[in-house]
């Protein structure tokens, strides 16, 4: 089986070196333009790209991947099924219908839940106890083609976005090798997604990070969670941002304190009042510091009882 493989992040070269590794022929990597990076401007190859370039895939990066020239580009590589994860641009129908057993997207949660961009993250931040990846036929909506095979797991009770991300990078990699041999087999059958179980994220946004102490504790920490590492959580200390980067929900009485008041101060973390619940800070950065633990964070500022966060 011949494949043009379309994917941009980290997330995607776990796909791309599982397919390489069982056997499958890459024609082609089709994968976002290089970006700038830092002060300097230097390009910077994105990870796709690096992947495909250890292996002597060709590289195919269109600005606009639904141009006529792009369009004619992707006709001129062989393949019997072009494979996408997080590629970044959207589809024409045009290309849709190109190879002959379609175009499969490896979507990182159990759709119909989390169409969208940002699965992961809304995973986390919901409270999700599961997530997994589905192998979709694509279609002209956004994540709404047909299952073909999904695998599940376990979204564990301290995992980040990163954490979870990278789990879901390997485990995505597995889903469409496996997908794939039934595929040949003829051995998967399309299911409709169900409309009423579906609903869709947009992009994570930096004031999405904003913390707001009035919610419950759990909710907070999950927000933190979700948020890590990118835009990250944060709410304000001294008129400074403070970012959060790891908290924890306790299950105690905030004792009538207002929302976002330090309630105690101990030598490891200190706890914050919530609209239900403590919030206990052991990782943070104040705008224009390093991360750090709350306790170094502590030996050179003092933080006392009764200050209130997120002024």
């Amino acid at each position: 089986m011949k494949i043009v493989f379309m994917g941009t992040p980290d997330y995607a070269v776990g796909a791309l070196e599982a397919l390489i590794q069982a056997g499958y022929e890459i024609t082609a990597a089709v994968t976002q333009p290089d970006k700038a990076k830092g002060r300097s401007g230097s390009l910077q190859y994105p990870p796709v790209k690096e992947c495909a370039l250890k292996y002597g895939i060709p590289v195919f990066q269109p600005e606009r991947v639904k141009r006529p020239e792009a369009v004619e580009t992707l006709r001129g590589y062989e393949a019997d099924v072009f494979i996408v994860a997080a590629f970044g641009q959207i589809l024409s129908q045009e290309i849709l219908d190109m190879p002959k057993l379609g175009c499969l997207n490896i979507h990182a949660s159990l759709l119909p839940k989390y169409r969208g961009p940002s699965p992961i993250q809304h995973a986390i931040i919901d409270g999700e106890e599961r997530t997994g990846i589905t192998i979709m036929q694509m279609d002209a909506g956004i994540d709404t083609g047909d299952i073909l095979y999904q695998r599940e797991l376990s979204i564990h009770r301290r995992d980040t976005s990163q954490s979870l991300y990278d789990k879901l990078t390997v485990l995505g990699g597995q889903t469409i090798v496996e997908a794939l041999k039934l595929l040949e087999q003829g051995s998967l059958v399309p299911r409709k997604q169900r409309e009423e179980d579906s609903c869709y994220v947009k992009m994570i946004t930096k004031e999405m990070g904003r913390i707001d102490f009035s919610r419950d504790a759990l909710s907070i920490e999950r927000l933190v969670r979700g948020m890590n590492p990118w835009p990250s959580a944060y709410t304000f200390f001294r008129g400074k941002q403070m970012k959060i980067w790891d908290a924890a929900a306790l299950d105690e009485a905030a004792s009538g304190l207002a929302a976002g008041t330090v309630a105690a101060v101990g030598k490891e973390d200190f706890t914050v009042a919530t609209g239900q619940g403590l919030l206990q800070i052991r990782e943070l950065q104040l705008e224009g510091k390093k991360r750090m633990s709350a306790h170094d964070f502590m030996l050179g500022m003092r933080v006392t009882p009764g200050e209130l966060l997120g002024q």
